[in-house]
């Protein structure tokens, strides 16, 4: 039986993956697991773990910071060996992509079965030259593989494929169960780091036509700064407009099961996603949705065109605008495709996900284990 779990990724700062391993890390602890979570440095901004998750310091140490990139990459690497000689784990699962790569290589020489999880989108993420010297040596390494969407598979070997399992992110249970509001405002959101793929541009753009049309009604893009000059971009785009009474950067907020529910609806705009935390959330909460069908597939995932949202193509302000016209122009469309959003909850609650993580690590390590025993 499986008592004793290490994730390992690079920190638990603010995003989908630190988000993922924070709520898997406090239920698995919840239920009498003993769980570790070794981690390449401290973040800022980091997501809450329970108290009796063990966090473990894997990167670098005082001094290594002088050395040269092979060297601190070869360094991280025994680091996190030691770590799990150390403390002898019944699996380690690594999230994202150098994470992946140095928990493989690590534990080449140790008895322990490792299972990976893809995050983003693997075009662009995983087709670099490096990334084509790493894969064919290290993933047939993996005992297993979480993915989550259908088109993030497609991308890797065939054995891969077939060594893996799809499972969507847990929602926070606090967008689960929000009740309907009794009226809507007259306001579109959208909620997600400022940060240049989610294509926050294209969505002003859009709703600044919408606008003309709907003089009523204001945009509102609650998201932290992630410093890429983003912000910055988005701020010039509403000056240049002269949209600022009307197109507002709320900033980062802990609240959005409160300050998201009455909207008119929820706009997503990104060019490529992993699986988005923000759209599962907006689902949950019973918005009214009109989202890029981007790669790699996550929103077409978790949604179904004309059934609880529409579908667009990426990077088309017209689609945008029509799409956000239609949902304010047809008040009984809008509300029918968020009452069926809603159903996400049925499907992506924290008891659902935790289930299926942990059936999938139980069969892993029984498959581990019998293979090796055999030998």
């Amino acid at each position: 039986m499986v008592r004793k779990i290490a994730f390992h990724l690079n920190c638990l700062e603010q995003g989908g993956a630190e988000r993922v391993v924070s709520n898997l890390s406090n239920r698995f602890v919840q239920n009498g697991y003993e769980v570790l979570v070794a981690t390449e440095w401290q973040g800022e901004d980091e997501f809450r773990i329970d108290e009796k998750v063990r966090r473990v310091h894997v990167g670098l140490r005082p001094g290594d910071e002088g050395k040269n990139r092979l060297t601190q990459f070869f360094l991280r690497i025994r680091y996190l060996k030691e770590f799990l000689k150390k403390e002898k784990p019944d699996i380690l699962i690594p999230f994202a992509r150098k994470a992946l790569y140095r928990g493989l290589t690590a534990a080449f020489f140790i008895k322990i079965p490792v299972l990976i999880s893809i995050r983003t989108d693997p075009v662009g993420h995983y087709d670099r030259p490096f990334d084509k010297v790493q894969i064919p040596f290290l993933f047939p390494r993996a005992n297993g593989c979480v993915f989550q969407t259908e088109g993030a598979r497609e991308f890797f070997a065939p054995r891969l494929q077939k060594n893996s399992r799809i499972i969507l992110n847990p929602l926070n249970p606090k967008y689960i169960g929000v009740p309907e509001p009794e009226k809507r405002t007259k306001t579109v959101v959208q909620s997600g780091r400022l940060v240049d793929f989610k294509n926050q541009v294209m969505l002003i753009r859009a709703f600044h036509e919408v606008h003309k049309r709907h003089p009523d009604y204001d945009l509102k893009i609650y998201g932290r700064d992630t410093e890429d000059g983003t912000k910055e971009l988005l701020e010039r785009t509403i000056e240049e407009l002269q949209a600022q009474d009307y197109v507002h950067l709320m900033g980062a907020s802990d609240s959005l099961e409160k300050q998201l529910p009455d909207a008119a609806l929820f706009a997503f705009s990104s060019d490529w996603e992993g699986l988005p935390n923000a759209l599962m959330e907006a689902m949950a909460l019973g918005l009214p949705i009109v989202a890029t069908d981007c790669p790699c597939g996550g929103p077409r995932t978790i949604m179904t065109n004309e059934v609880d949202g529409l579908l667009i193509p990426i990077k088309n302000q017209k689609a945008m605008e029509d799409g956000i016209n239609r949902l304010i122009d047809d008040p009984a469309l809008a509300e029918r495709l968020g009452r069926e959003a809603r159903k996400i909850a049925q499907r992506a609650n924290d008891e659902a996900i935790y289930g299926q993580w942990r059936d999938y690590i139980d069969e892993v390590c029984e498959e581990y284990w019998k293979k090796h025993k055999s030998r």
